[in-house]
Parts: C-alpha cells; structure tokens; sequence
C-alpha cells in the first residue's frame, strides 16, 4: 500500500511530515495489519459504532506519535473503542504491529490530517472524549500560530464531542500550556474540570510514557488540562 499521510492543502500545518526509515516490521504491520486496523480520509464520513460492530464509548486521541500509550489505554480498557490520528508512518505502523501482537480489537488508526480527519470523517456528537498529548508546542513564537490548539480548533473539538464529552490535553511545555488554559478557559461551551484558571492531576487512563518519565526524572514539568462540554 501507499504508506503516505492523506491531507488536503493548506497555508499552516501544526506538524512537520518527518521522512524517518521504516523498520522491516513496521512495514509489514502495514501488509498485513491495515485491512484490519486502518483508517482512510478518502473514504469519508465513518459511523464509529459501524466501524466496531458495537455502540459504547468513543475516543479520539491526535498525534499518538509511537502509539505506546494509546495502545496501553485500548488494552487497559477492551469495552471503549480508540481511534487515532497520527502523520508519522512509522508510529502507525508501530502502533499496528503492537495491536497485532496483543490480539487488540477495540483500535483503529488514521495516517492523516486530523484537522482534515475531524472535518470529514466524524459527525457532529459522535466522540466522548478527544485526547491530544504533547503536540508539537512550536516553541518559537514565529511559530506559535502552527500549535494545534486555537479558537477555532477548540470549536471544531466541541462540535465534534457528544454533551458532556471530554476534551483532554497534556503537555510538558509551560508556555504551551499557559496559551491552553487561556485558550479554553475563554473559549464557548466548556467548563475547566479543576476549576478556572487550575491544571488538573494526570487521571489514571493516561499512562505516564518513556518520554514523561525521562523528564520527570531530569524535573520538567507536565501539565494536564480536562475541559467538558457544557452543551
């Protein structure tokens, strides 16, 4: 298959398509793990509950970069289903080749867009709760117009998530996080969980990864934030 993020054109991208070397066996969770597992843009809208066979819970995590603790959370919890979203084809595949060894079926994957992937492919009130951890904080501030989380995201999460969902956000970058707060704390139908203006502790369905670990132990921060949907 053409192992290649989908994405339509446009001005400014919260992410850089990294050309990185695919192993052997991530490439091969590609052959013979993405009829299952796989996701497609071009197909367009999805109904999650069709997609699993199932209703129930729905997540939606963004960026899952090598995909360790999505697939922790999928394994951890076999009667809510996980969707991720990820550009880098060797976490997919990764993340594929993991689902695979564990048997797990409650997972699928998209290598795309997720601005795109959200736009097209998921119907209003159709996830329960929308992750995104440690996005590319774009630390310049040239750059900051490229961090995913903006005003005009946010609403695109909030259109996106059933009443009452849950938008979750982690980063281990202050001033990224700081910009979250605000951003959230202002934007229209969420409510901050921890209270205005407060980050909220790490809920136990996020596992703490190598990368959090190792900065931990050199004392860089992480900070959680957990908004609902108030409508």
């Amino acid at each position: 298959m053409d192992i290649r993020p989908e994405y339509r054109k446009k001005s400014i991208r919260s992410y850089v398509v990294r050309a990185g070397r695919m192993t052997d066996a991530q490439r091969n969770a590609f052959d013979t793990g993405w009829s299952q597992y796989g996701l497609k843009l071009a197909d367009g809208a999805i109904d999650p509950d069709v997609v699993f066979g199932r209703s129930g819970s729905k997540v939606l995590e963004i960026g899952f970069g090598m995909g360790d603790s999505l697939l922790q959370m999928a394994a951890a919890d076999p009667e809510t289903d996980f969707i991720g979203i990820e550009v880098h084809p060797p976490g997919v595949g990764t993340l594929i080749n993991g689902a695979q060894a564990q048997s797990i079926e409650n997972l699928r994957v998209y290598l795309a867009d997720a601005n795109d992937v959200l736009d097209e492919c998921f119907a209003p009130q159709s996830i329960d709760r929308l992750q995104l951890y440690f996005p590319d904080p774009w630390h310049k501030k040239k750059h900051n117009k490229r961090r995913i989380v903006q005003p005009q995201f946010v609403q695109q999460v909030r259109e996106k998530l059933r009443p009452g969902g849950i938008l979750h956000m982690a980063t281990d970058w202050e001033p990224y996080a700081e910009q979250m707060l605000e951003t959230l704390d202002e934007a229209e139908g969420f409510i901050n969980t921890a209270g205005p203006g407060h980050y909220a502790p790490r809920p136990d369905y996020r596992p703490i990864t190598k990368f959090e670990k190792r900065g931990e132990r050199l004392g860089h921060g992480v900070w959680d934030l957990i908004y609902q949907k108030t409508d």
